[in-house]
C-alpha cells in the first residue's frame, strides 16, 4: 500500500499535512534542506511549472527564495526566513512573498527507519487558508510522492515495502 497524504483544515486559520516516508528523518530532513535535492522534487510535475532556481541559507535568520516558471523573466517567487531550525526534526519558517503569507512548521519523527512528517501553516486569516488549500489539496499528494520517489533513489526507501 501506497503512503497517503493527509491535507486537514484544522481551524479557520490552520493547515495540517501528514505524511509517513519510507526513510530516515535525516534523509528526508536534507531533502528539505539541501537545494540540490529539494529542487528534485518540490514543484508538482502536473502543473508544468518547474522549479527554476532554489536559494536557502538553512539556518535561523537564514533566507530562502524559490523561483518557479519557465524563464525568469515570467517567474513568480516564494521566499521568507527561517525562525527555527533543528537538524533532522524540525523546521519553521515564514512566507513572505505577500500579506496573507503563513507560518509553515514541519516536524520530522523518526519511527523505526520511517520519518512521520507534519507540515503546519498558520495564515493571517481565514480569507488567505482560503485561496492556499485548493492548492495544496492538489499540490502536496503530488510533491509528496516525488518526495517518496527521490528517498528511493537516496537510498531511504527499504526492500519489501508493502
Amino acid at each position: 500500500m501506497k503512503n497517503r497524504t493527509s491535507v486537514e483544515r484544522k481551524s479557520e486559520r490552520e493547515l495540517v499535512v501528514t505524511r509517513i516516508f519510507d526513510g530516515p528523518a535525516r534523509l528526508v530532513f536534507e531533502a528539505w534542506t539541501r537545494p540540490e535535492l529539494f529542487m528534485r522534487w518540490w514543484a508538482p510535475k502536473s502543473t508544468g511549472v518547474p522549479l527554476l532556481s532554489c536559494e536557502m541559507d538553512v539556518r535561523v535568520g537564514g533566507r530562502y527564495r524559490l523561483e518557479f516558471g519557465h524563464e525568469a523573466s515570467k517567474s513568480m517567487a516564494f521566499f521568507g526566513r527561517y525562525l527555527e531550525v533543528t537538524p533532522h526534526s524540525r523546521l519553521v519558517w515564514t512566507n513572505d512573498e505577500s500579506d496573507d503569507g503563513s507560518v509553515t512548521t514541519v516536524t520530522f519523527e523518526e519511527r523505526g527507519g520511517k520519518t512521520l512528517l507534519v507540515l503546519h501553516e498558520l495564515y493571517p486569516s481565514k480569507e488567505a487558508l482560503d485561496d492556499a488549500i485548493v492548492g495544496m489539496e492538489g499540490g502536496m499528494p503530488e510533491q509528496f510522492e516525488q518526495l517518496d520517489e527521490l528517498l528511493v533513489t537516496l537510498g531511504g526507501a527499504r526492500a519489501g515495502r508493502s
